[in-house]
């Protein structure tokens, strides 16, 4: 596994993965395809928001966007990893990397119906934080009813 921030020789290949992310999704988020067959993104990489990729023998196999404030507060906005490479702990692999990375509070967010991603983030915080984690649900002002779960990040 090897991570590398998105910049503009990459910026391509997140945005064609973004592509599968936003589409896997259209059904919780009610987006549909524009008449080029392109879905909006959510997340721009912009300001306080860094893109990152992660490859597995020398293939894009998921992006993340993670927002970041000037406190070392993190932000989990997007988040997918190539079905192909889910059964192989790569999801897990690439966050923990990126927590490790950056030290601090982070929070991670799901919307209402996205069960299958809030399994993969419990278990992947569980295991992260030894269970030291906390979990609540709110009504987000652009996502509507969300789960969210927040931890304090170490370099482990």
């Amino acid at each position: 596994m090897k991570i590398k921030t998105v910049d503009r020789a990459t910026a391509h290949i997140y945005d064609n993965l973004c592509q599968a992310y936003e589409a896997e999704f259209s059904p919780l988020t009610h987006k549909q395809a524009d008449a080029n067959g392109l879905f909006a993104k959510d997340t721009l990489l912009e300001g306080n928001i860094t893109g990152y990729l992660v490859y597995s023998d020398d293939l894009p196999a998921g992006l993340a966007a993670i927002k970041q404030d000037e406190h070392a507060e993190f932000e989990v906005c997007e988040f997918y990893v190539v079905p192909y490479y889910r059964r192989h702990k790569l999801g897990l692999q690439f966050a923990s990397a990126l927590f490790d990375q950056m030290p601090g509070n982070w929070q991670i967010k799901q919307i209402e119906g996205a069960d299958h991603a809030t399994a993969f983030w419990r278990a992947v915080v569980n295991d992260y934080t030894s269970g030291h984690y906390q979990e609540d649900s709110y009504n987000d002002p652009y996502w509507g009813n969300v789960t969210r779960q927040t931890f304090s990040a170490q370099k482990h």
